[in-house]
């Protein structure tokens, strides 16, 4: 059940007031009345108007990529109600996101509909520190039980990354900025057709000095160990796409993207007291020179044909995920290294999907399809303490999905959509069924659209979870969970004013639990999240001043002890204001506001809440010249997204753009 904001803070209720003049997440800045993108893909898995759809559902385009960060997708993401993302110890460092107080794990990720989850991860997470949104034309985030359209992992909701397809005349683009800690990072696009070939590619990277993963603007950590040395890290990457429409409804589509991160961090870990690290009589010294190195890569075809009401589209695809740690451990009296490791993780997945797109006029439409999966992954431990000793493999395991699932979707006359869905996933020797439904009521004439949907979810265990030899519990069953949502979205004043409100509520049932005393996984957990989301956009001042604001209120807890889950905070907003004094300029001042949570499990380890002030602006010169720069945490707050690790402190950065 939804509960009242009995805990909230001024600062957050006041928050609530000015939502109710809010902003969406993804509209356009601009001054100008407020425009959505037309045609999402991931609600029903197919094209469709987003004003149709039922679905609880945020676009973050492209241009608010650009115009949060544009090396990376965690501050875009932040703008997604019901959405929280958290990485340990600033950029380049794992980064997770949590839908609906599910866990990371229960977050199904695409790019471009195929699943980049890795499979050699013990939680089957992914982690979006691998990305550069260079090539990313929009990200939608399609929140609550989504697993009778997309398989295992779809518990709390899927985030679907899309690339840039080309087509059109060519355009280029090109764009360097660099700022504190010796940042910088370039990339450059090309995108386009030539007769029945469409093209886009692009291509970046980026690297920093950093700062220190653990302990950075922690006053307590750094009065016990002093000053932490900086983490650096670089990423690069690229992708290419290739189409051609070979006529008669049949088009043909390639793809292949690769990206690879360095980074360094450090052996301190957020679960140990705050100003102290012993072992025995040894202090352990938590800022060490470990290294990491991950690599994300994916290759894919596709093609489709539409003929009469059928279109068909058969897609195979194969990515593979690579992790490497080189783990330190210093102790005094006297200072020592006492372990040197490497542990690899390799997770690879391969595949192929039909999808079947029946359209029956008035009858409405009905989609189905099947997919045949196969994941594999292998790990291995090397230790150079004492001595160089041999590479062990500590796990290699694989499983195979076979799916099939149907989705119909009906108009009831020029107001009213409603859709049933359902699917089947056998994982090796598991099975589990899952269903979606949803409706929606339009009101063309009050700009007023009322929707809901309920449904299940369904994530089979990781390999990890079964198969680890030490921890692993071959019978282990998969996590389930149901769920609903119920909701507005209003538009008013020629679409000056837009306006969207959620209720939901989850059931999480056999979760999957480390069990210290027996060191096996259980399906021991339930939890039950409910809350809110807001979001919206207010034109104040036509070509001038506009509003924008999201904000999430979230009750999650676990059913046993009726305690707060850990990382979910209670509340979240963000308000903006994109201001345009002369043509041309941009500027959009940011606050973040985020309430107090626990770092820690059974409410342990809080973490105070905080507020970030940031402020973004650019000049277009014309529509080739453009020069930006943001200011991040204007006002040096102190906070912490994991314990005892760092965060940004005040940090300028500049760049330039150039389009043709």
């Amino acid at each position: 059940m939804l509960r009242p904001l009995s805990g909230a803070t001024p600062l957050f209720f006041s928050f609530a007031f000015v939502l109710a003049l809010g902003a969406p997440a993804h509209a356009q800045g601009t001054g100008e009345a407020v425009s959505l993108p037309d045609i999402i893909v991931t609600a029903n898995r197919r094209p469709e108007p987003i004003g149709q759809a039922a679905s609880a559902i945020t676009v973050v385009t492209r241009e608010e990529l650009q115009r949060s960060n544009p090396t990376t997708l965690v501050d875009a993401l932040r703008n997604v109600p019901g959405l929280d993302v958290s990485d340990a110890g600033g950029p380049a460092s794992t980064t997770v996101v949590r839908i609906r107080g599910g866990n990371s794990g229960q977050t199904l990720v695409l790019i471009d509909g195929i699943r980049v989850n890795d499979p050699s991860s013990a939680s089957g997470e992914f982690d979006f520190a691998n990305l550069l949104p260079t090539a990313i034309d929009r990200i939608e985030v399609l929140r609550g039980p989504q697993s009778a359209l997309y398989g295992s992992d779809a518990i709390g909701g899927v985030v679907n990354i899309i690339t840039s397809s080309g087509g059109g005349e060519p355009r280029f683009h090109v764009q360097s900025q660099g700022g504190s800690y010796g940042t910088f990072s370039s990339s450059a696009t090309a995108a386009g057709s030539i007769g029945p070939w469409s093209y886009a590619f692009s291509g970046g990277g980026q690297t920093s000095n950093g700062f220190s993963r653990y302990g950075y603007r922690i006053p307590q950590l750094e009065r016990r160990f002093g000053k932490f040395e900086p983490d650096g890290f670089t990423r690069w990457g690229g992708y290419g796409r290739l189409g051609y429409d070979a006529g008669e409804g049949v088009k043909l589509e390639a793809g292949l993207l690769s990206f690879r991160t360095s980074a360094e961090y450090d052996a301190g870990s957020s679960a140990l007291p705050r100003n102290v690290i012993y072992s025995g009589n040894s202090r352990i010294f938590p800022d060490t020179p470990a290294e990491t190195t991950r690599t994300l890569t994916q290759i894919w075809a596709k093609g489709t044909a539409e003929q009469g009401p059928l279109t068909q589209t058969l897609q195979v695809y194969a990515n593979q995920t690579d992790r490497e740690f080189r783990d330190f451990t210093y102790r005094a009296n006297p200072v020592r290294i006492t372990s040197d490791a490497l542990s690899e993780f390799r997770g690879d997945r391969i595949g192929t999907e039909y999808q079947g797109d029946l359209r029956l006029q008035s009858f409405g439409t009905m989609t189905f399809g099947g997919r045949v999966e196969s994941e594999k992954a292998a790990t291995f431990s090397t230790s150079y303490v004492p001595g160089p000793a041999n590479r062990t493999r500590t796990l290699e395991a694989q499983q195979d999905t076979r799916s099939v699932f149907a989705l119909y979707q009906l108009p009831i006359g020029e107001r009213i959509i409603l859709s049933a869905g359902g699917r089947h996933d056998e994982v090796n020797r598991l099975s589990f069924d899952t269903w979606r439904a949803t409706g929606a009521f339009l009101i063309p004439e009050t700009g007023t659209k009322l929707r809901a949907t309920g449904g299940t979810g369904g994530k089979a265990p990781t390999l990890y979870q079964l198969y680890q030899p030490t921890f692993g519990n071959p019978g282990l069953l998969p996590e389930t969970s149901i769920g609903w949502d119920a909701g507005i979205d209003q538009t008013v004043w020629d679409g000056r004013l837009t306006l969207s409100a959620t209720v939901f509520g989850n059931r999480f049932q056999d979760m999957i639990e480390f069990d210290s005393p027996t060191s096996r996984y259980f399906n021991v957990s339930k939890a039950k999240t409910s809350g809110l989301e807001l979001e919206g956009a207010l034109v104040l001042w036509p070509e001038l001043l506009t509003l924008t604001g999201v904000y999430t209120y979230l009750d999650a807890k676990d059913e046993r002890t009726n305690l707060r889950l850990q990382r979910r905070p209670p509340h979240v907003g963000r308000v903006g204001l994109a201001v345009t004094p002369l043509p041309g300029l941009l500027l959009e001042p940011r606050v973040t506001m985020v309430a107090q949570r626990f770092s820690g499990n059974n409410e342990t380890l809080p973490l105070p809440a905080y507020a970030r002030f940031d402020v973004y602006g650019e000049y277009r010169f014309d529509q080739t010249w453009k020069v930006f720069g943001r200011i991040e945490n204007i006002t040096d707050a102190r906070y912490q997204e994991v314990l005892n690790y760092g965060t940004t402190g005040r940090a300028v950065y500049a760049g330039l753009s150039v389009t043709w």
